[in-house]
């Protein structure tokens, strides 16, 4: 080990004046130096793990978008490839829609019906005005005529029969009127009511029918790679989210960074720092040369909270006693240097070794130089990860 090598100077020290006095080397004689030697060894070992902390969990993540169906049928055509690429928009593959073809002529023979109601209402409401005028010419004439008989009848030159008669063809007319008026309004309220509403609903319809039909033609809502299609053409629609019918991994956005997600212990916590340098070895950038192996990064987040501590609602009362796992402190890692964020494999695992070096005076300093030692011991690890994965350190890969 690095730190008990960096620590042996006092038993080297003893062995050497031993050595000059001519004394043999016991273990009564070199107690005190083993005994200093064990504890300047272990004061190391616990500067180091703890100042710089290091995690074997780090990953990777990435989203991936599960392709289902809105509505269920028969697949007629499938117009994607396994690992093919796609853009937003294109085509993956479509449904038996002759349901709703039909649907669709249905609503627009709805809306066409609606618009002929229209147009006969708009009739109807010319018939209605011209019949409101004529009432109103007719009205005045007999109410001329109904003037005229009570004259005549008070210059006793016509008779009461003549008023009488006059005043039933008036009322006739004053009924006539109101009638004309009546459809008229009739019509004035099909025209701005019940045509605009009816209009509205066919509108309504016809949407649904077009967006009904536009289900049976799934597409890309991403830029990516499909995955794992497992359909084909006579298949039938699955529109459960759990079986989807394929999956699109989706490209990275440029605007988003690149990050690496690690858990710490929770006792890490007063060491790990926003702003923490950290070197990043992830197992498929490992390679005998060590080019790219080791990836310079920051701590860019730290979560303030454990995931193991959420509670959510439920029908039994919790037991704490039950949560006996710890959970780990998750943090965020970028990398320094953003053109190396093109040779990382998403889902890749890595292990992360921060290094703490905000602490002032000497004393700071040197804990930030001890980081040397976890730097050696992380490139050691790699080699054994190499060793690991090539298969000579046994195992199945």
């Amino acid at each position: 080990m690095i730190e008990l090598l960096l620590t042996s100077f006092p038993a080297i020290f003893r062995y050497y004046q031993l050595k000059r006095r001519g004394e043999a080397m016991t273990v009564w004689n070199m107690r005190t130096a083993v005994f200093l030697w064990a504890f300047l060894a272990f004061l190391l070992f616990v500067t180091i793990f703890y100042f710089h902390p290091k995690s074997y969990s780090g990953l990777l993540p990435y989203r991936t978008v599960s392709i289902v169906a809105q509505t269920s049928g028969p697949v007629t055509e499938v117009a994607v490839r396994n690992m093919q690429r796609v853009s937003v928009g294109d085509l993956l593959f479509r449904i038996e829609n002759n349901t709703q073809k039909a649907a669709l002529k249905q609503a627009e023979a709805e809306f066409d019906k609606i618009t002929a109601a229209a147009a006969k209402a708009s009739d109807t409401l010319k018939v209605a005005e011209a019949s409101v005028a004529v009432s109103s010419a007719s009205l005045d004439k007999l109410k001329g005529d109904l003037e005229n008989a009570q004259a005549l009848v008070a210059r006793n030159s016509g008779t009461r029969e003549a008023v009488r008669l006059a005043e039933s063809s008036f009322a006739i007319g004053e009924a006539n009127l109101a009638s004309a008026q009546a459809q008229q309004s009739l019509a004035q309220a099909e025209i701005s009511q019940t045509i605009p509403a009816q209009r509205k609903a066919a509108e309504a319809a016809l949407e649904s029918a077009k967006v009904a039909l536009g289900m049976t033609e799934v597409r890309s809502f991403t830029d990516g790679v499909v995955t794992q299609l497992a359909m084909s053409t006579g298949s039938p629609a699955s529109t459960l989210i759990l079986s989807p019918a394929m999956v699109i991994i989706p490209d990275r956005p440029n605007d988003l960074p690149l990050r690496i997600t690690a858990g710490f212990p929770q006792v890490a916590r007063s060491a790990l720092y926003e702003g923490m340098p950290a070197e990043i070895s992830c197992d498929t950038n490992i390679g005998l040369s060590f080019s790219n192996t080791v990836l310079p990064a920051r701590v860019r987040h730290i979560q303030p909270a454990i995931a193991t501590g959420q509670i959510v609602p439920g029908g039994q009362l919790i037991d704490l006693s039950q949560r006996v796992t710890r959970g780990s402190l998750l943090v965020y890692l970028e990398l320094e240097h953003k053109d190396q964020e093109k040779i990382m494999v998403d889902g890749t695992g890595c292990i992360v070794q921060t290094y703490t070096n905000d602490l002032g005076g000497f004393t700071g300093h040197l804990i930030a130089a001890t980081g040397v030692v976890k730097a050696v011991g992380l490139r050691l690890k790699v080699w054994g990860a190499l060793i690991a994965g090539i298969g000579l350190a046994g195992g199945s890969h």
